[in-house]
C-alpha cells in the first residue's frame, strides 16, 4: 500500500524507529500473510532503521501500540509513538479498516503522547474523499471521515503539543499499478512523499490542522472557502422556498469569499443573522461583515472582569526593580534598591503589575465568550497614566472588556483597568492583547477606545542607551507575578511557536521606561505622568536592548532594539513626564498627579473623535475649575460651541456659558456615581456660575467613565 511504503521511506531518512503492521491481505481484502510486514522491515533494517513487524488488525489498536512500546521503545526512543500513520488495507469492511481503525490506533497513541506533552499523527485520506469519486461511496465516506477526525484531534491536542495534519497522497502501491499505466505508477515513486510527512512529524514543524494533497514532488494545501451568503428572511415573516430561489445567485456568488476554519467561525453567520433580524428587523445580504458584537468572540464587550486584590510591600518594590534590569552596580539605583535608602521608592512602572493580574489570574479567560490559549498571545500594548509610587499597600483592580477587534489573523482584545487605592484612582492601563488565529470573525478593524501610538521624530535620537538582559531575566521578573509558562517553559515556549521562553514584553516596557528615567528626570518617579508602548517583537533573554529617545517637550519619545539584531521590538512609544515648574500658572493643569486629570484627558480624546457631533448635542461652553486643598489646581474649558470643539487647559480667552468649581476628590466621587451632583451642589461641594440648566448636558460629556 502507499502509506506502507510511505513508512518506509520515512524511516528510512529518519534513521529511527518503528512498526510495521500489515495484515498481508489481497487488493480485494482476501487472504492473509506476514510477507508484506516483513519486507518493508527489513528493507527498513537494510538501510540502517529500526522497525518490527506487527500482524493485528488495526480495530486491535491497544496491541499494535504496546508492541510498538514493548520491543521498540524501552523507555527510551518515543519515535514510534510520536509519530502515527493511520493507513489500512482495502477490504469490504471499509469504515472498520479506515475510519474505525485509525481512531482506535490513535487513542491507543493518545495518553502516550500527552504524558510526554508531543505528538505528531498523520492520517492518510484520499483525494476520493476530498471531491468524491464515482463508485467509491463507502471508501469516500471514510476518508473524509478520517479528515473531520484529524481536525478535532488538532483541536483537543494543541495543548499538549501533539499536532494533527491530513494527506491525501498520490503514489505507486499494488493499488494504483491496477488503475494507472505502468510507467506512471513507477514515477510516483513513495520517496516523493515521504519527505512531505517526515517534516511533518518534527518537531520543529508547528503546522496543525492542515490537509495537503502530494505527490510527484509537489504539495499543495487546501483550505475552505464560503460564499458571503444572502439572508433571505425579515423579522416576524417567514422564510420561504420563493424567497430562496430568487437569491439563488447572491447565496452561489463566491465574490470576497470568507475562509472559516473554526466552527465559531462557521457559526458566526447564523449569530449575526439572528441578532440583526431580531433587532433590525431586516439583514443586509454581508452577514459576515456584522458588528463586533454578534460574533462569537464578541458577546465579551463591556462586560467586567472579577475585581482583583494586591497586597505588597518594599520587597516586591525591589524585586520589581530588579526584574527590569537595576543593579547595585549603578549607585542611582541604590534607591529603588534599598529600603533604607533616604529617598527609596518604587519604579512607577510598577503599576502594570496589579493591573496585570487582572487580566492574567484567569480573569480573562473567564469572560463568557473569548477562549483564550496564552500561547497564542503575541504581544500587548500597554498605556498606563500615573505610575504608583508607594511601597507598601493593598490595591484593587477593575477590569472592562472595552471592545474586540478583528485583526485577520487574530483578534485584539481591548481590556481597560482602572486600579484603586481604597476610593482614589492611583493608576489607569490599557492592555492591547493580540491573539493568534482568533481573527477573522467579521468584526471591526478599528475602535476609537483604542489609544493610539506615535511614531517617533525624523531626526536622529537625543539619548541613546544600551542595556544588557540576562539568561535569567525572565525566570527574575516573573517572579513579580506575571506566571505565564512562556516565559520560562521551553515545552510551553514551543507550543507557542518560539525555539527557547521568551522575555515578558512588559520586562523590556520597564526597560525603556527607566531609562527615560534616567535620562530625562533624574530618576525622579514623581515625575512619571504617563506611558504608551506598543510591542512588536519579543526579546530573548540574554540580549541588549537599546532605547532610542527624543525630547518633545515633556514627552519623550522612544524606540527599543535588540542591539544583536537591529530588530525593533518597542514601537510608537512615548513617556509623559511632570513639568519641573508645577506652580507656575501654565502649568497649573499638569501639576499634583490630580486625579481629574484622567478624566478631562479622556474628554479631549472624546472630542477629538466626535467634536463636532458633541457641539451639536451640547452647543455650550464649560469652564472646570479644579481645586485641591482649598486652593486653586487646575482649570479646564469644554468649549462645545465653537467649530468642532475643543479642550483648553488654563485660563480662557472667550467667557463660559456656565463654570463649575469643585475640588478633585469630590470632582472623581461626582464622576464615578459615588455622590449625586445635586446633592454635592446643596451641601456646597459643588459650586456653580452661569446657567446652570446646562449642568443637564454634562451626561453627554461625562458618561461611561468607567470605560476609561
Amino acid at each position: 500500500r502507499c502509506s506502507v511504503l510511505v513508512l518506509a521511506q520515512i524511516l528510512t531518512l529518519l534513521s529511527g524507529s518503528g512498526i510495521m503492521n500489515d495484515l498481508g491481505v489481497d487488493t480485494k481484502g482476501g487472504g492473509k500473510s506476514s510477507a508484506a510486514a516483513d519486507k518493508v522491515v527489513e528493507e527498513i533494517r537494510v538501510k540502517g532503521g529500526k522497525a518490527v513487524a506487527n500482524y493485528d488488525s488495526v480495530e486491535d489498536g491497544e496491541k499494535l501500540i504496546q508492541s510498538a512500546l514493548d520491543t521498540l521503545l524501552c523507555g527510551s526512543d518515543p519515535q514510534c509513538c510520536n509519530t502515527v500513520l493511520c493507513h489500512s488495507s482495502v477490504s469490504d469492511l471499509i469504515h472498520r479498516i479506515h475510519l474505525r481503525g485509525s481512531f482506535l490506533v490513535t487513542r491507543a497513541a493518545w495518553n502516550h503522547m500527552k504524558d510526554q506533552k508531543f505528538g505528531r499523527i498523520i492520517m492518510t485520506a484520499s483525494a476520493a474523499g476530498i471531491y468524491g469519486n464515482f463508485g467509491q461511496a463507502n471508501y469516500s465516506a471514510a476518508k473524509l471521515g478520517l479528515l473531520g477526525l484529524a481536525n478535532t484531534l488538532a483541536i483537543e491536542g494543541r495543548k499538549y503539543n501533539i499536532h494533527c495534519n491530513t494527506i491525501a497522497p498520490v503514489a505507486g502501491s499494488r493499488l494504483t499499478e491496477t488503475v494507472m499505466p505502468p510507467d506512471l505508477v513507477a514515477s510516483l515513486k513513495p520517496e516523493y512523499v515521504a519527505p512531505m510527512v517526515l517534516w511533518l512529524c518534527h518537531e520543529q514543524c508547528q503546522e496543525n490542522g492542515g490537509l495537503f494533497e502530494v505527490g510527484a514532488g509537489w504539495i499543495g494545501k487546501l483550505r475552505w472557502e464560503r460564499s458571503q451568503g444572502h439572508t433571505v428572511r425579515e423579522k416576524n415573516q417567514p422564510m420561504t422556498p420563493e424567497a430562496v430561489r430568487d437569491q439563488w445567485d447572491k447565496v452561489c456568488d463566491f465574490t470576497d469569499a470568507t475562509k472559516p476554519s473554526t466552527v465559531q467561525e462557521s457559526l458566526q453567520s447564523i449569530v449575526s443573522v439572528l441578532s440583526r433580524v431580531e433587532s433590525e428587523g431586516e439583514v443586509d445580504a454581508n452577514p459576515t461583515a456584522a458588528a463586533a458584537s454578534a460574533s462569537g468572540i464578541n458577546p465579551a464587550v463591556g462586560q467586567k472582569l472579577p475585581p482583583t486584590t494586591f497586597s505588597f510591600n518594599h520587597t516586591q518594590c525591589i524585586l520589581y526593580a530588579l526584574g527590569v534590569g537595576m543593579s547595585t552596580k549603578d549607585p542611582d539605583h541604590l534607591r529603588f534598591l534599598y529600603e533604607g535608602h533616604p529617598d527609596f521608592g518604587c519604579l512607577p512602572t510598577f503599576g502594570v503589575i496589579p493591573s496585570q493580574a487582572a487580566m492574567m489570574d484567569g480573569g480573562l479567560s473567564s469572560i463568557p465568550g473569548l477562549n483564550i490559549d496564552f500561547t497564542q498571545v503575541r504581544k500587548h500594548t500597554c498605556k498606563m497614566l500615573n505610575g504608583y509610587n508607594t511601597v507598601s499597600g493593598e490595591l484593587t483592580s477593575e477590569a472592562t472588556i472595552a471592545d474586540v477587534l478583528d485583526k485577520g489573523s487574530g483578534a485584539v482584545i481591548l481590556l481597560d483597568v482602572n486600579t484603586y487605592s481604597g476610593s482614589e484612582l492611583v493608576c489607569y492601563n490599557q492592555f492591547s492583547v493580540f491573539v493568534v488565529g482568533a481573527g477573522g470573525f467579521g468584526g471591526r478593524r478599528t475602535s476609537e477606545k483604542a489609544k493610539a501610538p506615535l511614531p517617533p521624530p525624523k531626526r536622529a535620537p537625543d539619548a541613546v542607551v544600551i542595556d544588557s538582559t540576562t539568561r535569567d531575566q525572565a525566570a527574575l521578573y516573573r517572579l513579580s507575578g506575571d506566571w505565564n509558562p512562556l516565559h520560562i517553559d521551553p515545552s510551553f515556549a514551543a507550543m507557542g511557536g518560539f525555539k527557547a521562553p521568551i522575555l515578558h514584553g512588559l520586562c523590556s516596557f520597564g526597560f525603556a521606561a527607566r531609562h527615560v528615567l534616567t535620562q530625562f528626570a533624574d530618576n525622579d518617579p514623581s515625575r512619571f505622568k504617563a506611558i504608551k508602548v506598543r510591542f512588536v517583537k519579543p526579546v530573548m533573554p540574554g540580549q541588549s536592548l537599546q532605547t532610542e529617545m527624543w525630547k518633545e517637550g515633556n514627552r519623550i519619545h522612544i524606540q527599543c532594539k535588540v542591539k544583536e539584531t537591529d530588530a525593533i521590538v518597542l514601537a510608537g512609544a512615548y513617556v509623559d513626564l511632570h513639568s519641573t515648574s508645577e506652580d507656575s500658572p501654565e502649568n497649573l493643569t499638569q501639576g499634583g498627579g490630580l486625579q481629574s486629570e484622567l478624566v478631562f484627558a479622556e474628554i479631549g480624546r472624546r472630542i477629538k473623535d466626535s467634536g463636532s457631533e458633541l457641539v451639536k448635542k451640547v452647543n455650550a461652553v464649560f469652564g472646570w475649575e479644579i481645586t485641591k486643598d482649598s486652593k486653586n489646581a487646575a482649570q479646564w474649558t469644554i468649549d462645545l460651541k465653537n467649530g468642532s470643539g475643543s479642550l483648553h487647559t488654563g485660563p480662557y480667552s472667550g467667557k463660559a456659558d456656565v463654570t463649575f468649581t469643585v475640588s478633585d476628590e469630590d470632582f472623581m466621587e461626582v464622576v464615578q456615581g459615588k455622590v449625586n451632583p445635586q446633592k454635592a451642589f446643596f451641601s456646597g461641594k459643588l459650586k456653580v456660575r452661569g446657567n446652570i440648566m446646562l449642568s443637564q448636558k454634562l451626561e453627554v460629556i461625562l458618561k461611561d467613565y468607567a470605560k476609561l
